[in-house]
């Protein structure tokens, strides 16, 4: 018999208020958001132009706030829609969004995206998937490695968002799974997610062609996860998700090698197993991130949760250099070590059926 899903305590995330652009209210689905926005009590701004007014606070906690607290939808122009690669994980990233609602204080969207960190959701959702096709075959993991060829040319939709958490405004992941279900080609939407609400998406017709997977840490690091929900929940929503058929996956991500994290794992890879016991035609992966940050991350990240007690020391780090010339700090080489023979073979005891995808 399955478990009975946790309940999640959180309600669905409501922005204070929602911007739509000029452009963006020329579309189908831009209108739609903002008419569901409207009907859930959100304030709507109509902006008389294409350029977001956000009219922020000075005061740099309060200007974050309000930031983070705003959706603006607007339109993707052709440079966020030319697709890039997005190795480990998948092909190709398609961006639905850029942003999101939780307060994660080892935030990698930190260091990634410029300005007040408002959430954008893009209304001409139809041009972004029509771009797709172009790239089947293309890409240089999926689309290349003989141990991951059975999932198709894969595309990684939460790069640069979480679109579970912005579902219940926006239905864009609704719309891409149902997309992809219907695109009769090897070809896979993933996403990850801190977030549970999921009745939405088990009766879509998705053709086992959308994987979701958990994003999980233990309960001792909940602190770094504000706005998100509890972690029992998670693994509630992704059975629900393999009971609905889905290919499913557990990001167990960033790994961090704080006092106790031997415990602290070995329990949340318990609770997982546990969680997705029983499931029938389980197809279940398993993705390992080790916290890492940059120089320009830290400084973001200190500045958005001052007095985190979440480790940015350097100590027991060593510096990596990125693909694009940059600097990040990793676990030195021992911790490391640890780390991964300690999840490789707590894994293959607990969950023995799943596939590592990859350790990085």
């Amino acid at each position: 018999m399955a478990p009975a899903p946790a309940p999640s305590d959180r309600a669905p995330w409501r922005p204070s208020r929602l911007l739509i652009t000029r452009a963006a209210r020329g579309f189908a689905h831009g209108r739609a958001i903002a008419a569901r926005a409207a009907a859930q009590g959100v304030p709507v701004v109509e902006l008389p132009g294409d350029r977001l007014t956000l009219d922020l606070p000075d005061d740099p906690r309060r200007a974050y706030a309000a930031a983070k607290a705003t959706l603006a939808v607007t339109v993707a122009p052709p440079s966020k829609r030319r697709l890039q690669p997005i190795a480990p994980s998948a092909d190709w990233r398609v961006d639905l969004a850029e942003g999101c609602p939780a307060h994660c204080s080892y935030c990698y969207l930190a260091g990634s995206l410029a300005g007040p960190p408002i959430t954008r959701v893009y209304a001409n959702l139809e041009e972004i998937l029509a771009a797709l096709p172009d790239h089947l075959g293309r890409g240089t993991v999926t689309s290349r490695q003989r141990a991951r060829a059975s999932e198709g040319t894969t595309f990684e939709a939460s790069c640069y968002t979480d679109p579970l958490a912005l579902e219940p405004l926006t239905g864009s992941l609704s719309a891409a799974i149902a997309w992809f279900g219907r695109w009769e080609a090897a070809a896979q939407l993933r996403f990850t997610t801190k977030f549970a609400d999921v009745a939405a998406l088990l009766a879509l017709d998705h053709g086992g062609r959308t994987r979701m997977r958990a994003s999980i840490n233990p309960a001792a690091f909940a602190r770094f996860e504000g706005g998100t929900a509890p972690v029992a929940a998670r693994l509630a929503g992704l059975r629900r998700m393999a009971d609905a058929g889905y290919p499913v996956g557990l990001t167990i991500a960033p790994i961090i090698a704080a006092p106790g994290w031997q415990d602290a794992y070995g329990a949340l890879i318990d609770d997982a197993a546990a969680a997705l016991a029983g499931a029938r035609g389980l197809d279940l992966t398993v993705e390992l991130i080790t916290h890492r940050y940059t120089t320009t991350s830290r400084a973001v990240l200190e500045r958005w949760y001052p007095g985190s007690s979440l480790d940015m020391s350097g100590q027991d780090r060593a510096t990596k250099r990125t693909r694009f010339g940059g600097e990040k700090q990793v676990y030195d080489e021992a911790t490391m070590r640890a780390l991964r023979g300690f999840f490789a073979t707590r894994i293959a005891a607990a969950l023995p059926a799943a596939r590592l995808l990859y350790w990085t």
